[in-house]
């Protein structure tokens, strides 16, 4: 609490807020490592879910009184953080945060997250733990409770949603059990019967949605229409966005891209098509057999990545550069992520690969994938938020996070590391080239299901047709590396059940490129890119009203 006269300063009122989003959701901070030792489990009960809503409006009141006395004026560090605060606020008053149904990021994958994470060194961490799994029968009733009063309300998930985290649930039950197989003695039996409870939670909701839950949504379409679809947008990207302009970026995009790829697929085997050079290198290009031996090889990838990209164009502190290669463990979402360090590097950051099962994984695709995931993606940035957390307010390296300012960059990653010359080989270039296709189809498929929207004449595919999930799965096997079965059918999966993440990946980049390119122009010779990428690295986040200004400026 500040002990000056007049009203708190934006990084004074975002410490509030940071402890007003960790006490709703003890998981975020198990995530961001804020509160060790902490065994609270979140309640996602409708009554505490309007009890955040009310805190927050009461924050987003002090915040105007502070950003409106004209007896202080605010530095830019103060009216960023305002400005992220003011939008972020107004963004969680507006999203249903307890009773999202989907296959990546609702509360029961929240739930696991936490768990997975939770530390295991000690006997204390292991009781710990323990007690969590006792209580997380509490946090599912609770979600259960949401879940009803949100289809009372007319806004239930559509099947394809509520049966995919069915088979997650069932998929995780083993996982949930052996939580405690490797226990101490002192409180195996405790931790045991706490699992099992917390798996009986799980096994019990995928009942009552199979049961009571399915049933009741059987009509319900797949996207969300546009209303609804501009809630989650301004989620993920921190803008009111203009939908017909990013769905027209979206094809721009793609033609460029398709270009540059069908060029490359001719080079890697000659007289093909993107989709059998692709298919060419999954049979017999480079490839790793063996699941601890793909774990190491992305090991040894990030390390080496770090060598290259430190001191040159990058400048790393020694705990950014600490980071750990892990294989996803079974019941979550098929596409690879990141986990970020605990506010104090006690745990750093990790990528996770799900095997799905396989045993032998070409490189020619994840080589661009970890760039984006690792170095210098995910891991650069949110480490160094981490490293330079004093300079800025807690709210701004965490839970004030958003998608399109951290995706933005992790893709924007991928493209320096091929202008820097990273992916000279063809095949890894081909990769490259792929995933931002990938991306660029996302742009156009989740504006296009969602808001049914008709595919362009001219487009070469479908022309004139409604976007529909067929379409939209065919559009992905036929542009991009993907492959029929149990990734692509996620990847569709996780676009309509989280509408307005998949688009923050492009139009990030988009604010990131011309970040860059004004501030490269304003400076001329002078711009220093390894010092521009640090000043970048170091702002915190910001939504996409903001990000574009604030890069230029540096």
């Amino acid at each position: 609490m500040s002990t000056s006269s007049g009203p708190r300063t934006p990084r004074e009122i975002s410490d509030d807020l940071t402890d007003t989003v960790l006490d709703y959701d003890p998981t975020a901070a198990e995530v961001l490592g804020l509160r060790p030792g902490s065994d609270a489990v979140p309640d996602y009960s409708p009554e505490r879910h309007q009890q955040l809503v009310d805190d927050l409006s009461g924050l987003r009141v002090e915040l105007d009184a502070a950003t409106t006395d004209g007896t202080r004026p605010l530095p830019p560090e103060e009216q960023r953080a305002a400005r992220l605060l003011r939008e972020r606020i107004d963004t969680f008053r507006a999203t249903p945060l307890n009773s999202e149904l989907n296959n990546l990021f609702s509360p029961p994958q929240k739930l696991r997250t936490m768990l997975i994470l939770a530390p295991r060194d000690t006997p204390e961490d292991w009781a710990v733990l323990g007690r969590r799994l006792a209580h997380i029968d509490e946090s599912v009733a609770g979600y259960r409770a949401s879940l009803g009063a949100a289809l009372r309300q007319g806004s239930g998930a559509a099947p394809r949603q509520v049966e995919t985290l069915i088979a997650q649930l069932r998929d995780s039950d083993g996982w949930f059990r052996g939580l405690a197989d490797a226990a101490p003695a002192g409180v195996h039996a405790e931790v045991s019967a706490a699992a099992g409870s917390a798996a009986d939670a799980m096994r019990g909701l995928s009942t009552y949605l199979a049961d009571e839950y399915l049933p009741l949504v059987q009509e319900k379409p797949d996207g969300v229409g546009a209303d609804a679809y501009l809630v989650g947008a301004r989620y993920f990207n921190g803008a009111d966005l203009d939908l017909a302009e990013a769905y027209a970026y979206g094809w721009e995009e793609f033609h460029r891209l398709s270009a540059e790829l069908a060029t490359l697929a001719g080079e890697i085997l000659p007289g093909s098509a993107p989709r059998a050079a692709m298919d060419h290198l999954k049979l017999h290009g480079e490839a790793v057999e063996g699941e601890e031996n793909i774990r190491v090889w992305l090991q040894e990838f990030m390390d080496r990545a770090i060598d290259d990209f430190d001191g040159t164009h990058f400048d790393l502190a020694d705990r950014v550069k600490r980071v750990e290669s892990m294989i996803a463990p079974p019941g979550g979402a098929a596409a690879a992520h990141y986990t970020p360090p605990s506010h104090d590097f006690s745990r750093p950051g990790r990528t996770w690969l799900p095997t799905l099962g396989e045993t032998r994984f070409p490189t020619w695709d994840i080589v661009s994938t970890w760039y984006h995931e690792g170095v210098p993606g995910h891991h650069l940035q949110l480490a160094q938020w981490r490293h330079v957390a004093d300079t800025l307010s807690t709210f701004q390296v965490t839970v004030g996070q958003v998608s399109a300012c951290v995706e933005g960059w992790a893709l924007y990653a991928e493209r320096l590391a091929d202008e820097l010359g990273f992916l000279t080989d063809p095949a890894h270039r081909l990769g490259y080239l792929s995933e931002q296709t990938l991306r660029a189809a996302r742009v156009i498929i989740d504006i296009g299901m969602h808001l049914r929207l008709r595919i362009p004449a001219g487009a070469g595919f479908h022309d004139g047709e409604i976007w529909t999930p067929e379409l939209a799965t065919e559009f992905l096997l036929t542009h991009t590396g993907m492959q029929p079965g149990a990734y692509t059918d996620s990847e569709i999966t996780r676009y309509l059940g989280i509408p307005g993440q998949a688009i923050s990946y492009k139009l990030g980049e988009r604010a990131w490129l011309a970040g860059r390119e004004a501030a490269r122009t304003a400076q001329g010779d002078a711009f220093d890119l390894k010092t521009w990428h640090m000043k970048a690295l170091s702002l915190g986040s910001l939504g996409l009203d903001d990000l574009a200004d604030e890069l230029a400026a540096l």
